[in-house]
């Protein structure tokens, strides 16, 4: 019986290192992790390969809920096969915990990842509209929505280029401009 930890990060610039910290402390033997994989892809390699790798008993652990699935419809399709195979799930900062051996996590556990992965994707689709509401009313008042286009003759750009002229390492550059290090390599390649 082992205890796997499930970590995942949707975009490059995130960090999975608070979700590994709590996963080790809690005693998990292998922690896989998904960096820059979006959770509504249907296929996540990492997630894939713990879950060819689990075997009645063991028990998947997760920071939150919504590391594992960003829907509820594959999330709870997730849960039920973790139960049918006989395998535990916690999700730390959710406080829930099942045992498919036991009543822990019986109908109130199963209510309360419905209820909570309900609101976690209730959440991400207001964001969405949000999102589209304002794009729409750019669009109406001429602006285009996005990032703006930053060329070779932006301030920063130019800024970057002389710290590298100087020697100082992207990290570096970056820290003195504001800018992360992609975006320090992205402008001097500019």
């Amino acid at each position: 019986m082992a205890r796997l930890g499930y970590a995942r990060v949707s975009s490059a610039e995130q960090d999975t290192a608070l979700q590994i910290r709590e996963l080790d402390a809690v005693g998990c033997e292998r922690i896989y992790r998904d960096h820059g994989v979006s959770g509504t892809r249907a296929s996540r390699p990492e997630l894939d390969r713990m879950l060819d790798r689990l075997s009645r008993g063991d028990e998947v652990v997760v920071w939150k809920l919504d590391r594992l699935g960003r829907n509820t419809r594959s999330l709870l399709e997730l849960l039920d096969t973790f139960k049918a195979k006989g395998i535990k799930f916690r999700s730390l900062r959710d406080g829930i915990t099942t045992d498919p051996d036991t009543e822990l996590g019986g109908a109130m556990a199963q209510a309360m990842i419905t209820i909570i992965s309900a609101f976690a994707q209730l959440e991400r689709d207001q964001l969405s509209e949000r999102t589209r509401a304002g794009m729409a009313i750019a669009a109406a008042n001429g602006r285009q929505a996005g990032r703006r286009e930053v060329t070779a003759s932006d301030p920063k750009v130019k800024r970057a280029r002389e710290l590298k002229a100087q020697g100082l390492k992207p990290a570096d550059i970056g820290r003195v401009i504001g800018v992360g290090r992609a975006t320090v390599y992205r402008y001097l390649s500019l």
